[in-house]
């Protein structure tokens, strides 16, 4: 049976470029906030986001993600709706993918909120992904063209690393690319004996 591999981190961590790594040695890698992004397109959703959270958050029939997480990311009860509609909607979509990979003896599933949403229940093992917390904030304005104070107000939502890091089978720490690559070629030959053991 395929083992589920979680891999987190915190915004800015660096998860989705380890998680890309992994992809090159041909291991089926699920990218849980690209396909909810995707899934957030589809009109069964966008439906569910406008009856919960109003017409506002739409320009011409197309969602305004900076709007919409301007909204969630000030309130934990909208959050929580927000993510009552895109998670069940993402398990769905992620189950039917395993099913087309259940030939590989494992993949990568990549999640932020990996713990917040309770989807590390589902994983045989959990890596972690950290980075310094400057260093996170500067990639994520860099990247989205944001403010410092709404990258912490992103942060404050998620799980530190401290209470990650407990929960976690492998943490790599991704200051220097090159050094976290050496610690994911590390996890995977621990892979390959487990799978000898099987």
């Amino acid at each position: 049976m395929t083992k589920i591999i979680g891999l987190t981190g915190g915004i800015g961590s660096g998860k989705t470029t380890i998680a890309k790594y992994f992809q090159s040695f041909a291991i089926p890698v699920y990218i849980a906030d690209d396909e909810a992004r995707k899934i957030m397109q589809s009109p069964e959703i966008i439906n569910a986001i406008k009856n919960t959270f109003g017409e506002d958050i739409f320009e011409n029939g197309i969602l305004n993600r900076e709007k919409l997480a301007e909204i969630v990311f000030n309130d934990p009860e909208k959050l929580e709706k927000l993510n009552n509609i895109v998670h069940p909607a993402v398990k769905k979509h992620f189950d039917h993918w395993l099913l087309q990979n259940k030939e590989a003896p494992y993949v990568l599933y990549e999640a932020a909120i990996l713990f917040e949403s309770g989807r590390y229940k589902d994983c045989d093992l959990i890596i972690t992904v950290t980075a310094p917390l400057d260093i996170r904030i500067q990639r994520v304005i860099d990247r989205d063209k944001t403010s410092r104070k709404l990258v912490l107000k992103r942060i404050n939502t998620q799980w530190t690393d401290e209470k990650r890091i407990s929960k976690s089978d492998f943490v790599i720490e991704n200051i220097s690319l090159e050094n976290a690559k050496l610690e994911v070629v590390k996890i995977l030959k621990f892979l390959k004996i487990k799978q000898k053991e099987v």
